[in-house]
């Protein structure tokens, strides 16, 4: 089948990558590999770089995407990236993409501009709907329409897509020239059905902390400025927060916050999945990743779109 090449930006630890690959475990289900093969990689964080290289078993660049962008290759059919969100979400400044981190979307611009993809791939958080985003958001829009992209957006809740989580992100998808129209995944599950906590880390309770597999959760105790939001068992979870500086919500059951274990089942990493990190790093980088189940899903559609484009001149063909 074809095997279509990836950019990756803005990757963090990889979550959208590794949905995109496939071939991992969650909850007791397989999600197959998908025909998607990450070429180029980069991201920031030196930490979240380790723990990509780890898990993904291929390089990622480390630094700031503006030293590496001449190293993108000549091609490729996907460009992906969750560009940063700090000046959007409603918990940052609200400078929106004139803001210093969220402004690097103009890197995923010049990406798209240099290397011609069948399609792109951009995500963030709720806040680039909200109404003193609407600047910046119809700024994103143009700028990538521009690039000869019919450009679509779509607010996903994680929770319709097996994730079991309240947690809220918009794709932006642009398909080259328009030729083929790109059609979201459809939810599967509703606020009825919807994987619950107990459901999601019920059996990590009487594990031991654990450093090397992050199950290890904050000390820090209620108080008024330390957050004190609580798991409902019979719930799916809070956002899972990468600023929440140790101030997760505690557990359902006992006496503490949530472990970073717990933190990524609910981010729906799989078990076998290890960050390269301490507490504050791991809680960072499992906190700003795509969950992989979503991406993987989000993948399903985008080989639709990708295999139904006539010519997709960056294509390989590759043994089943």
């Amino acid at each position: 089948m074809k095997k279509f090449k990836v950019v990756s930006m803005f990757s963090g630890c990889g979550g959208m990558d590794l949905g995109l690959m496939g071939g991992f475990d969650f909850l007791g289900k397989f999600h197959a590999p998908l025909p998607f093969d990450i070429i180029w990689a980069n991201d920031l964080n030196k930490y979240a770089c380790e723990t990509y290289r780890h898990n993904l078993k291929h390089d990622i660049l480390e630094g700031s995407v503006w030293d590496h962008i001449n190293s993108l290759p000549e091609s490729c059919d996907l460009v992906i990236g969750g560009f940063p969100c700090q000046d959007i979400s409603i918990n940052g400044k609200r400078a929106g993409v004139a803001g210093k981190r969220s402004g690097l979307y103009t890197a995923m611009v010049e990406a798209v501009d240099k290397l011609q993809p069948n399609m792109f791939v951009a995500e963030n958080v709720r806040g680039l709907l909200y109404k003193y985003n609407e600047e910046s958001l119809a700024k994103v829009l143009t700028d990538f329409s521009a690039l000869g992209y019919e450009v679509s957006y779509k607010l996903y809740h994680a929770a319709d897509y097996g994730v079991p989580q309240r947690r809220e992100r918009v794709f932006i998808v642009g398909v080259k020239n328009g030729v083929t129209k790109f059609e979201p995944p459809l939810p599967f599950l509703d606020k009825h059905s919807w994987i619950t906590s107990s459901q999601a880390i019920s059996d990590l309770e009487n594990a031991e902390q654990d450093p090397e597999y992050s199950h290890i959760w904050s000390l820090a105790q209620k108080s008024s400025d330390q957050g004190s939001r609580k798991l409902d068992a019979g719930k799916t979870s809070h956002t899972i927060r990468a600023e929440c500086h140790g101030n997760n919500q505690f557990h359902y059951k006992l006496p503490r916050r949530i472990s970073m274990r717990e933190a990524a089942r609910f981010q729906t990493f799989p078990d076998d999945f290890l960050f390269r990190a301490r507490l504050r790093e791991t809680e960072r980088m499992i906190g700003n990743a795509v969950p992989p189940v979503l991406a993987w899903h989000l993948g399903q559609s985008l080989i639709k779109t990708l295999s139904s484009i006539k010519k997709p001149v960056h294509a390989d063909i590759a043994a089943e």
